[in-house]
């Protein structure tokens, strides 16, 4: 294993306190792993809360700031944080309008989460949840149920908007749950990832084999395949992603076209230009696209494909300004 690391324990730490210095705009206790806006809460505001596992930078930490969110929890790598500082952060983030908690769909997450929101509301803070679980190779009832994946991005901008637009926790609960339902995703990997704690491969893959359907923590996919071009492995994608995506005649798609840490720009870029082709051939219009790492797995090679039915408002709360260390644009 080669990494620029301390050591494997400390590495939570050391990144936070690498984000500290780089980021003046926001408030990082490193012991908690609790990141807020460094300007502190607005009278009145909802606050939007998300967190999980380390190892998917950018997110969550990276997408605290105005127009997304009020406050990030990190935990040890590919491990939820505990309760206590959930609760915590919660607290922090109120401002007397309720606290959003935006959760991906994995065991810890969902149940620590949940417990934390049971205190919060025991102390008198309006907690609202909206679960993630937009990843299709995982089949509805199967397990825990579908992965939290590239949705989340989508749920934190679009909520984080218009909570900083002066909507009601009810009304950002709405927002949250209408995109989560209407995004999909799925990745695949060409290399597995490697925690600094274990040091080597979470799975193994051929020269010439590429995992299809792969979770963010290195999960195994639907089935392995042979390596093969990015425009085969697009239409592989698409194909799992639309014939789950709920249709909405005329309504065009965000889309995310997502690195899992170790893909370089301009395999990403080529993905994206083979997404174009075949969404126009099936007469779907891209109104709006990220291409880069955002929802990463430490140093996996591979990517991940996302795309939400866009309505009227999604658009509009997407095009708000917003400006975080990792997503930023507007005034």
């Amino acid at each position: 294993m080669k990494k620029l690391i301390n050591t494997p324990e400390t590495v939570v730490a050391d990144a936070l306190r690498g984000m500290a210095a780089a980021h003046r705009e926001l408030a990082v206790d490193v012991e908690s792993g609790i990141v807020t806006r460094a300007a502190g809460t607005v009278a009145g505001k909802v606050g939007i809360l998300s967190g999980g596992g380390s190892g998917h930078e950018p997110l969550h930490a990276g997408f605290v700031g105005p127009g997304m969110l009020d406050a990030a929890v990190a935990g040890p790598v590919f491990t939820s944080p505990v309760p206590d500082r959930i609760g915590r952060a919660t607290a922090a983030v109120d401002a007397g309008a309720g606290v959003l908690h935006i959760v991906k769909n994995y065991t810890g997450d969902v149940l620590n989460f949940g417990m934390a929101a049971e205190d919060a509301v025991d102390d008198g803070i309006q907690v609202e949840t909206v679960v993630v679980d937009d990843d299709v190779a995982v089949a509805r009832g199967e397990g825990a149920g579908r992965r939290g994946t590239g949705a989340t991005l989508f749920v934190e901008k679009l909520a984080g908007a218009l909570a900083d637009s002066g909507g009601t926790l009810a009304e950002v609960t709405a927002l949250a749950r209408r995109t989560n339902e209407r995004s999909r995703s799925f990745g695949v990997a060409l290399s597995s990832c490697t925690t600094p704690a274990n040091g080597a491969p979470n799975f193994r893959l051929g020269e010439r084999e590429m995992e299809i359907g792969v979770g963010i923590h290195g999960e195994p996919g639907r089935r392995r395949a042979e390596l093969t071009t990015a425009a085969e492995t697009a239409e592989v994608m698409l194909d799992a992603i639309l014939e789950d995506l709920p249709q909405a005649d005329g309504d065009p798609v965000i889309l995310l076209v997502n690195g899992l840490g170790a893909t370089p720009p301009i395999e990403l870029y080529v993905v994206r230009a083979e997404v174009e082709r075949i969404l126009a051939e099936r007469g779907i219009a891209i109104a709006r696209c990220l291409v880069g790492n955002y929802v990463t797995s430490l140093d996996m090679a591979g990517c991940t494909l996302t795309l939400c039915r866009a309505d009227e408002q999604m658009l509009r709360m997407w095009d708000a300004p917003v400006h975080t260390p990792s997503l930023r644009w507007g005034a």
